[in-house]
């Protein structure tokens, strides 16, 4: 969210207000809607110290105690919002019952901001937009898709099935991820175990050798040392690190962009998210066309869906290659993203005139291909995670035996 400075006459008074908007023509449909008089002019303004000060204390305590939306509640009340429009009741009337109805407290706060923002004169978008973390960008580019077509519940009944896909493929990772979890936790446990109470006890025998100590043991025994007597402080930094690193992501620009190239270089994670981001943004942005939306306009909405600012900018220069005239073909090849295959598909798309058709088939291929690194994500971590093991496992072996080797030669010389 920016903040914008809004000069305007009230009763011959020249007076200046701040509003808080993600962009500036948001600013401005807010401006003449909820304040007096004559708009001078609008501006975009520093955070003032007081909003700066309190957004800082929200980071800390949504990083400590966020409260998240449950998935199947969001996709429940979006489909009732959906039945409800297309029974032809009023979206006001729509969102007032299902800020009634929903169960979830997070949920319902939401919908009841919604619904005073809607009194207000507000559109659905721009009330969901406050709430774009908690949401998500997907449902509120389907949501600007209905109000821009005028067939909000079709983009809201699609909006359901997008969030239920994501939710299936949120479930079958937490599935996958379950086993190779298990495992480190466990192994954790067990190496804690053993530098707090087994390894002391071999300390107090290579104390008394007064001989050097093999690299092996050394290491061991400086890791005991330091979780036996600066665990908390290592526990203190782990998360202490954890938290500015989520500050960094969400406030630093820079450091978000070069982590977010970094990310997508990363061994299976990066596969995992390109494969997501782009079928996400492929799904959406078929939709659009499908809704005959302007091919620039529908790279503007579908562009909100990216998380990733590397990709997010490749995408990007899509917009501007077509603004310039360049096919949708060659825009998408010149960002290298695209295979070969899916470039031919999308070219025989826009050369037939079933753009949508063809682009809906580069989605499939995008989920199958995310589909396929899921279900098989327990084979691909399982050599990790066996390497991981024998290190551990031939350390500790290594660590302890191997002066008791050379204590058993003495005893025989």
């Amino acid at each position: 969210m920016k903040y914008f400075e809004v000069n305007y006459l009230f009763k011959g008074q020249k007076t200046k207000t701040v509003v808080k908007s993600p962009t500036r023509n948001d600013a401005i449909s807010i401006a003449k809607l909820k304040i007096p008089g004559v708009i001078l002019n609008i501006k975009e303004t520093s955070a003032p110290l007081e909003d700066q000060l309190g957004e800082l204390k929200d980071q800390i305590m949504n990083a400590l105690f966020r409260k998240k939306i449950k998935m199947p509640n969001l996709i429940a009340a979006m489909r009732q919002l959906s039945v409800m429009t297309n029974a032809g009741i009023s979206i006001h009337d729509s969102v007032k019952e299902v800020a009634n109805a929903t169960v979830d407290k997070t949920l319902k706060e939401i919908f009841n901001s919604v619904n005073d923002d809607l009194n207000s004169g507000l559109s659905l978008t721009q009330s969901l937009m406050t709430y774009r973390n908690e949401v998500g960008d997907v449902t509120l580019a389907m949501v600007e898709l209905g109000e821009s077509t005028g067939n909000m519940a079709e983009s809201l009944e699609k909006l359901s099935e997008i969030l239920e896909e994501i939710e299936e493929n949120r479930q079958k990772f937490k599935k996958a991820m379950r086993y190779p979890i298990t495992v480190v936790i466990a192994i954790a446990v067990a190496f804690s175990i053993l530098m707090i109470y087994v390894v002391p006890k071999f300390k107090e025998i290579f104390a008394q050798l007064k001989a050097e100590l093999p690299l092996p043991t050394k290491i061991l025994l400086f890791m005991e040392n330091l979780i036996n007597h600066y665990g908390l402080y290592l526990l203190s930094g782990i998360i202490g690190t954890i938290l500015l690193f989520q500050y960094l992501l969400k406030n630093n620009e820079d450091f978000k962009k070069k982590f977010d190239i970094y990310i997508l270089k990363v061994y299976l994670i990066g596969n995992i998210i390109f494969y997501a981001t782009l079928s996400r943004f492929c799904l959406v942005f078929t939709e659009l066309i499908r809704a005959g939306i302007p091919i620039a306009d529908a790279l503007d909405t579908a562009l909100l869906t990216l998380e990733n600012t590397h990709l997010k900018k490749k995408l990007s220069s899509v917009k501007i290659s077509v603004q310039r005239g360049i096919s949708l073909t060659e825009s998408f090849r010149d960002t290298g993203l695209f295979e070969g295959m899916l470039i031919q598909m999308i070219q025989a798309g826009e050369q037939s005139g079933t753009l949508d058709k063809m682009l809906e088939k580069v989605t499939l291929y995008f989920k199958s291909r995310f589909s396929q690194i899921i279900d098989n994500i327990a084979s691909y971590i399982e050599p990790i995670l066996l390497g991981f093991i024998a290190a551990m496992v031939l350390l500790m072996a290594l660590g302890i035996f191997m002066p008791m080797w050379d204590m058993a030669k003495a005893v025989k010389s």
